[in-house]
């Protein structure tokens, strides 16, 4: 299935840390990534002082089950020295499951889609350079998402490429 993943970073070499996290992410047997967009340059998200983010989204073909794309998810998080001590603090990568085709999950663990998806610019924004153009999202256009998210100002697109 056609599923789309978030990264994040913004601690250390960013544009390291997320092209390391699409390598590792498209050599795991049963996830190829298809494509990605650019990247952007985004205010922090949450109460937490913090330098900016860099952020993108992937698209990526998976024939896992979701729980062991998130364990692998982990697992590449951690490998690339995220540590989990502050929530929405400051990472070294972070990687988000956004969307896993027409799937819909809720368990403690894992919800897809993400919650958060419909009002994150710095996701959506990112999202839009790799989503099917005209397709809806939730019921929505995706620039309908991206006008109600209210934030895109605290999105830029980085001069940085991957």
């Amino acid at each position: 299935m056609i599923g789309y993943l978030a990264l994040g970073s913004n601690i250390g070499d960013s544009l390291k840390n997320l092209t390391a996290a699409r390598e590792q992410l498209d050599a795991l047997e049963g996830v190829r990534v298809l494509r990605s967009s650019q990247l952007y340059e985004t205010d922090p998200y949450g109460p937490v002082v913090q330098d900016d983010f860099l952020n993108a989204v992937i698209q990526v073909e998976c024939r896992l089950q979701p729980e062991v794309l998130l364990a692998e998810i982990h697992r590449i998080e951690a490998d690339l020295g995220r540590t989990r001590e502050i929530h929405w603090g400051p990472r070294t990568v972070d990687i988000d499951i956004l969307l896993l085709g027409e799937l819909t999950l809720d368990t403690p663990q894992l919800t897809i889609p993400h919650k958060e998806l419909t009002k994150r610019s710095f996701v959506l924004v990112p999202l839009q350079d790799v989503y099917p153009e005209g397709e809806p999202l939730l019921g929505h256009s995706l620039s309908e998402w991206i006008a109600a998210s209210g934030n895109c100002s605290a999105v830029r697109k980085s001069e940085k490429v991957w």
